[in-house]
């Protein structure tokens, strides 16, 4: 197979992770009318993504492990039909438990089976570009808010949230199925499977290895605190700046322009990395992150949620894709799936406190003040544990 195959399977990752993550964080559009029209607890409905994250963490470590050994596409396969799925039953739910299971359970399912065993297999195709391919394939998750966002805010103006997630979740059928054909393990990865027991316990044991290791350690802690950081200030942002006075579809515009920063953040991060080294860009990011997220406390007017946005959007989004780096410059492309998906385990738990947390300071204290606070701290937390970061060697005991 012609290595420029290896675009295509940069544009159907990119596409995939776009409806995929556009589908779960459009919660955050959902969360006043459904509050509105409900009367459930923003806390109640903001704990259903606090469940997505949970749930990708767990299924984020088995997906990778299960791409890794039989290929990505079985895994997005069951992905798309279980997205389209949960968001379908979740439109109809008549309680706040059935729409925390549905929306909550079956999403974060959904979602886990997209990023780890894409961003391992497209790296796996790249001996070179291959910051610039990882940083394409998340740009997906920046593209989101930009497209799935803005058309769920007017499906629910022009019909209701009920209405406007079933046409959700039926979109995501029509555009995710037919993509999922295009995915191909790397001829390399492909020709190197382990086919007999001694090949597979050869990998369990480098797994095994490289999830003691410090190289990992460090990298699980670091992307554990980075999300934690920045998810309630992402949650939050539009329920937040219409308490600032912000109006509905201008709030949303905000969220927009976070992810048309973060697009262009992955795309200048990843050449920086090249550049200059992944550790000092990561370290950097971080710092600018937990700054911009402290500066939300000072904003009122919709020129400056912009200017915030476009910083918050680029740094988030720009150091996402270096941790995927790290993780294969430490351990290779053979159990990267797995050890990739085992960080985005830890990362996903930090992303579940953010929603949660911020809904039920907002219940509490009728003001997210101590939300951005809280997150600035840990994300300057995040950056002092990135400088602990060893060399961007081979683990013990790792293979290529």
């Amino acid at each position: 197979m012609s290595t420029s195959y290896r675009w295509v399977i940069v544009g159907a990752g990119a596409l995939m992770t776009c409806v995929a993550f556009g589908a779960m964080f459009s919660l955050a559009v959902f969360l006043e009318p459904i509050a509105a029209e409900t009367a459930w607890s923003r806390a109640g409905i903001s704990s259903a993504m606090t469940l997505n994250f949970l749930v990708m963490g767990l299924g984020g470590f088995v997906w990778g492990a299960v791409s890794d050994r039989y290929g990505a596409r079985i895994v997005v396969t069951i992905g798309a039909v279980l997205l389209g799925l949960a968001l379908v039953l979740a439109s109809r739910a008549t309680s706040l438990p059935l729409f925390q299971a549905t929306y909550g359970v079956l999403v974060g399912v959904a979602a886990s089976t997209f990023f780890a065993p894409l961003i391992a297999t497209t790296m796996a195709w790249f001996d070179t570009h291959r910051s610039l391919a990882v940083a394409l394939v998340s740009a997906g998750v920046g593209v989101a808010p930009m497209t799935v966002s803005p058309f769920a805010r007017w499906l629910i103006d022009a019909h209701g949230w009920r209405p406007a997630m079933l046409t959700i979740g039926i979109a995501a059928w029509i555009l995710l199925l037919p993509a999922t054909l295009l995915v191909r393990r790397a001829p390399a990865i492909a020709a190197a499977a382990p086919t007999d027991d001694a090949g597979g316990q050869d990998q369990r044991s480098a797994i095994f290895a490289a999830l003691r290791s410090p190289q990992f350690i460090v990298l699980g802690l670091t992307f554990f605190a980075c999300c934690m950081a920045h998810s309630g200030p992402i949650f939050h942002m539009v329920t937040y700046a219409m308490t600032c006075g912000i109006a509905p579809m201008a709030a949303v515009s905000i969220y927009s322009v976070e992810g048309l920063a973060g697009l262009g953040g992955r795309l200048a991060y990843g050449l920086l990395a090249d550049r200059l080294g992944v550790k000092p860009v990561l370290v950097a990011g971080l710092t600018i992150q937990a700054l911009v997220i402290a500066a939300y406390l000072f904003a009122s007017r919709l020129d400056q949620f912009y200017a915030l946005a476009v910083i918050f959007g680029g740094t988030y989004g720009g150091v996402m894709p270096l941790y995927a780096v790290l993780a294969h410059e430490y351990f290779g492309p053979r159990i990267l799936g797995t050890v990739f998906g085992a960080a985005i385990m830890l990362s996903s738990l930090g992303m579940a406190a953010g929603p949660l947390v911020g809904g039920w300071i907002y219940d509490v204290n009728d003001s997210y003040a101590w939300l951005f606070i809280a997150s600035a701290m840990v994300g300057l937390g995040a950056a002092a544990i990135a400088l602990a970061f060893p060399p961007p060697v081979r683990a013990r005991g790792v293979p290529a």
